[in-house]
């Protein structure tokens, strides 16, 4: 930053730059230094009005930072005259940014440029060096980034945090900086985020609730923690905000490094990268989010709901889907309807513009039908828990089980088949350096059992993965059972008690061939899938002179 807002018409710009790299050099980069070496240089040689523009602590790859835009902005003026730096590298590490200044920019608008310590003064001719050392800076910071990339690159694989500052909801724990700790007062608000996210609110709703009930914005929380100046609208909280911590996992307990990546050294813009390329660390922290709860709300963000234009909101928008289609079904509403006449339509066939069939079901009807359906199983579990679990899991594991039995065996034959390959590769080397068999059999067997070790390594890695799916569908039996007890005796429905019981609804067409409206509901519940029970129990049927469902 410059030291002064009023300036003369003919200054002499003595520009200082230090990054956190060209700090680890000691004091002789440092900004003191460079300044004092600056003011010596000036006034020893009578230049006019010396004007400091300073960056600390600012790449030399990047040629935005505000000192020198400032610099460069009164070069454009006319105000500039001079330029003054202690070396060329403080003016920047990309040689073909740096090129351009040096032999257009202040060439083009007649302004001086000196580097005092390599003895470079545009006035004085060209110096054929420059070009050299302006390369050799440009080489030095892609070794330095390919060092500390290298570094981040280890720590990140080790498993530790790669941010500098925990994520809202944790701080450092003061005995070792490298572990998170939760911040009781801000993880309340966290768990209210998402609690609101279950209850069917997105972002935008929950940032309007937060503000209304002036909770302190993230940056207000940071900023009287640390006594810092208050920011404007310090209640008033933004829907990115919020998405944004809805969307970390770091708050199951789990570190997740590599999330994102810069394709150069010199562009600092970070990439979002490829979910196979993350590097996740399970139990690195205490959660603050059970991870169910943070997989259901991901699934409730993949299918947002908007409210309509009345300002109403489905109690099952965004999980109505067509069982001829696939489409999902629309939450229709206006300001004159009831709401016994709010209902849900196919998206593929509302306005008569798609090529389904009508597939139609009233609001008021279908929460009728969730809810005797909720208490059904609820009636199923606490009757016999044992039967509703080995129900459950005949349905769901009864094949599954035979197959992982079987692949736990492959997979132990597999392991050991690993293991000896590595003695035989053992055996044969020691054979090849006696000589007992000869260098190309060793070249020969060896490729051979490097083909069969490598395939076994891809067979373990992918039946090991489907064990560990089956062994996490059986958990997910006690977190249904979590939300069963959790509602006992409920008398309505809520957004909240439907996500946490709902995972999708799939509405049939209707069938009037008997003379009756009979139409099929199927309910996949959260964790368990589809539970199979009586057709009539799943089908609502009305009379068809009769209001119709």
């Amino acid at each position: 930053m410059t030291t002064t807002k009023n300036y003369p018409d003919n200054i002499t710009a003595l520009y200082a730059r230090l990054s956190q790299e060209d700090a680890l050099d000691g004091e002789s980069n440092s900004i003191a230094n460079q300044k004092k070496i600056l003011l010596k240089y000036a006034t020893d040689n009578s230049f006019p009005n010396p004007t400091f523009f300073i960056d600390d602590g600012v790449s030399g790859v990047t040629f935005d930072r505000p000192g020198w835009n400032e610099m460069i902005r009164l070069s454009e003026a006319g105000t500039v005259k001079t330029v003054i730096v202690k070396d060329m590298s403080r003016m920047g590490r990309d040689y073909l940014k740096v090129g351009y200044y040096t032999e257009s920019f202040f060439a083009e608008r007649d302004i001086r440029y000196i580097a005092i310590n390599d003895g470079v003064d545009s006035d004085k001719g060209d110096n054929d060096f420059t070009p050299f050392r302006n390369l050799f800076n440009d080489f030095y910071a892609r070794d330095t980034s390919k060092k500390i990339r290298a570094v981040i690159r280890s720590k990140g694989n080790a498993g530790e945090h790669l941010c500098s500052n925990p994520p809202y909801g944790y701080i450092k724990d003061p005995a070792d900086k490298k572990r998170w700790i939760v911040d009781e007062e801000t993880a309340e608000v966290v768990k209210r985020i998402f609690d609101l996210c279950i209850a069917g609110k997105g972002p935008m709703q929950i940032a309007k609730i937060l503000t209304a009930d002036k909770v302190l914005t993230v940056k207000a929380y940071y900023a009287k923690r640390d006594g810092k100046a208050m920011p404007d609208n310090f209640y008033r909280w933004d829907y990115k905000s919020i998405a944004g911590i809805l969307e970390h996992p770091e708050y199951t307990g789990c570190t997740v490094n590599f999330k994102t990546y810069s394709k150069s050294h010199k562009l600092k813009k970070r990439l979002q990268n490829a979910p196979e390329n993350y590097r996740i660390f399970p139990n690195t922290q205490p959660a603050i989010i059970e991870e169910k709860i943070f997989e259901r709300v991901q699934e409730l963000r993949a299918n947002k709901r908007r409210p309509t234009k009345t300002g109403r909101q489905g109690l099952f928008s965004g999980l109505l889907y067509c069982a001829d289609c696939g489409e999902k079904l629309y939450f229709c509403t206006t300001n004159s309807f009831t709401p016994k006449q709010e209902h849900y339509v196919c998206s593929n066939y509302k306005s008569n513009t798609g090529t389904c069939s009508a597939h139609f079901i009233r609001e008021e009807t279908l929460k009728l039908f969730v809810l005797q359906r909720i208490f059904a199983v609820t009636a199923m579990f606490f009757d016999d828990i044992q039967s509703f679990q080995n129900a459950v899991y005949q349905q769901r594991f009864a094949e599954a089980e035979k197959a992982v039995k079987r692949q736990k065996r492959e997979l132990e034959q597999a392991r050991k088949r690993i293991a000896e390959l590595d003695r035989i590769f053992k055996r044969i080397y020691e054979d090849d350096i006696n000589g007992t068999i000869s260098h190309e059999r060793f070249l020969k067997l060896s490729a051979e059992y490097e083909a069969e070790q490598k395939e076994l390594t891809e067979f373990v890695k992918a039946e090991q993965a489907a064990v560990d799916t089956y062994e996490q569908d059986r958990t997910d039996f006690d977190s249904f059972a979590a939300v069963i007890r959790k509602y006992v005796g409920i008398r309505e429905l809520t957004p909240t008690i439907v996500n946490e019981f709902v995972k999708k609804i799939i509405v049939h067409a209707p069938d009037k061939s008997s003379g009756h409206r009979r139409q099929k509901i199927e309910i996949v519940w959260n964790f368990i899938g589809e539970l199979s029970q009586d057709e009539d129990k799943q089908t609502i049927e009305r009379q068809r002179k009769s209001r119709t469902a």
